[in-house]
């Protein structure tokens, strides 16, 4: 049996919308049972039901209020932000000055930012705690905001860096001969057009901060400066045999709905960031 052109093309349309359905579903599954988990008590938290029975938001109330996530949630929000704001201010000096200037062991330098983003955290939770009690920042949101910079840097060095490479260098020779600094060249031409860039890096840079929880777990032992994921994980039911599933729900959903409001509003910035560069011409 023969099928048209426009069969044919049905048919392909056909299995991409079907597995986008299928890649969306599986996506959104996990965060979708979290919230109907998060609205139920007692004996409905072990049924399997995939339907909202009912809406009791006593998980919320006592997740916010009595486990203390609202000011954890104060805390992250404190913590990430300070970190992409330092991020991006030292990685786009940083890679204009990797991309733009040549000197003696560019190559090796850029090689060795490579390397060091690979490092996994464990291999410097030493190192850094000993940074950390020598700066005098042991329990307290500077040393997240010290551990998670110091992490975050050479991921965002070496992503702005190939950005920053790809630009025309006209727009720098005009700039000069102008007369602008340095500085004015990096922020009001540079920072513009890297726009897209900026965000994606620093949108990584937020979730990581947001999600990291063994330097928050080593770094703070105060109750009122944990950040989100330790004090979820500090949660404590009626009893030590108990787990207390639907505040520990609620208090994910709360968590997550901020990261999936950034990536909402700078959808369009990140899908640029991401393909900036692939096209030439």
């Amino acid at each position: 049996m023969k099928f048209s052109r426009q069969q044919r093309e049905w048919g392909h349309k056909g299995l991409i919308y079907a597995g986008a359905a299928l890649a969306g579903l599986i996506c959104v599954f996990p965060f979708y049972y979290a919230v109907l988990t998060s609205l139920r008590t007692g004996q409905e938290l072990f049924l399997a039901n995939y339907l909202p029975s009912g809406f009791h938001w006593d998980n919320y109330i006592g997740a916010l209020v009595d486990n203390g996530i609202a000011r954890s949630l104060l805390n992250s929000v404190l913590v990430a932000t300070v970190t992409v704001g330092l991020c991006l201010l030292v990685s786009i000096t940083a890679a204009f000055a990797l991309a733009r200037i040549s000197f003696r062991g560019r190559k090796y330098l850029l090689f060795t930012i490579l390397c060091v983003s690979m490092f996994p955290q464990v291999a410097v939770l030493s190192g850094m705690f000993e940074l950390v009690r020598f700066m005098g920042l042991y329990d307290s949101l500077g040393a997240l905001v010290l551990s998670y910079t110091t992490f975050s840097l050479p991921f965002t060095v070496w992503v702005l860096t190939t950005f920053m490479k790809s630009m025309p260098v006209e727009l720098e020779e005009a700039a000069i001969v102008d007369g602008a600094s340095t500085w004015v060249i990096i922020t009001r031409i540079f920072a513009p057009i890297m726009g897209p860039s900026l965000v994606t890096t620093g949108l990584l840079a937020f979730i990581g901060a947001w999600n990291e929880f063994m330097f928050a777990l080593t770094f703070v032992i105060s109750s009122g400066k944990r950040t989100v994921p330790v004090a979820i994980g500090m949660f404590q039911g009626a009893s030590q045999y108990e787990l207390p599933w639907g505040s520990i729900m609620a208090a994910s959903v709360v968590v997550t709905l901020p990261i999936i409001v950034l990536v909402l509003i700078f959808q369009k910035r990140i899908v640029s960031g991401l393909t900036s560069g692939a096209v030439k011409g």
